[in-house]
């Protein structure tokens, strides 16, 4: 039989006193910083910063927690600027130069991979990184769900590179490197190391991992006693550099991109758009996009 009101409200009150969970229906609509990644704003864990810090608006109120649900009626702001509708999912190959720091803004003033892209980009976000001196493929995306679900160390995607060490190494002494290293306490997982080719005073090695901790090739190197002047990353999962050229810009197919994630299908904004994906070059002459 159905519970009266008053019957409901002593069970609430029985809970309450012998400190029972009662099950309550969540609110409506998303997390607050899922609706901002999801928009292209930043990944979860910067919207989240960015709300702490006071920087998000809803409905006309500075909010300071992201423990907040919102749906397509409410009314959000960041940094004084309304944040639309999210686009359809978008994924990019983009060809790195080295030189340039993979970050939206550099405390030291150097310039970044955001200034060096069509202008006719959207605003987008980049799945990982690669370091200053580092060069190839990075994958860039307007979804902070894309970007997360690509970072997060379950996906386990293999990252291949192309790798050149001042010596002349021996293909015994990668061991280690096949085995796993702790390198000042902090566990590498075991890479695949080929020797491919001894080139005057060096040598090139190909390297899959399957983590992207911080300059991880470099460190495990020097570890073993040789030093890396140049690498390049040729791949990143099933997504390759191909004849891609430092510095362009290429889109995956929106249906290709689904397959390779697991995505459901979406309504495409972008349909008419060619079948192949277009490749863009950074305009000469023409201002850096901010």
């Amino acid at each position: 039989m159905p519970l009266t009101a008053l019957e409901t409200r002593l069970s609430q009150a029985a809970g309450m006193r012998y400190g029972l969970q009662m099950t309550k229906t969540p609110p409506p609509g998303d997390r607050i910083a899922k609706v901002l990644a999801r928009a292209g704003v930043a990944s979860r864990r910067e919207a989240e910063r960015m709300i702490e810090a006071g920087r998000v608006n809803v409905n006309g109120k500075t909010i300071d927690s992201p423990a907040l649900n919102v749906t397509s009626k409410d009314k959000i702001i960041v940094d004084g600027k309304p944040v639309s509708e999210p686009e359809p999912s978008r994924l990019w190959l983009y060809h790195k130069p080295p030189g340039l720091v993979t970050t939206t803004r550099d405390e030291k003033g150097r310039a970044t991979i955001f200034d060096n892209l069509p202008e006719d980009m959207p605003r987008v976000m980049s799945v990982g990184r690669l370091d200053l001196n580092s060069e190839g493929l990075l994958l860039l995306t307007n979804d902070g769900g894309i970007k997360r679900k690509l970072e997060l160390p379950a996906t386990g995607w293999l990252r291949k590179y192309r790798v050149r060490v001042n010596g002349r190494p021996k293909d015994e002494d990668f061991a280690p490197l096949r085995k796993g290293l702790v390198i000042e306490g902090e566990r590498f997982q075991p890479m695949t190391v080929t020797l491919d080719r001894q080139q005057g005073a060096n040598a090139w090695l190909t390297i899959g991992l399957r983590e992207g901790k911080n300059r991880e090739i470099r460190r495990a190197m020097e570890d073993i006693g040789f030093a890396v002047n140049r690498l390049l990353r040729v791949s990143y999962g099933p997504f390759q550099l191909g004849n891609l050229k430092p510095g362009e810009v290429e889109e995956i197919r929106r249906r290709v991109m689904r397959d390779q994630l697991g995505l459901d299908a979406e309504p495409d904004a972008h349909a008419k758009r060619p079948a192949r994906p277009q490749r863009k070059r950074p305009g000469i002459g023409k201002k850096p996009r901010k």
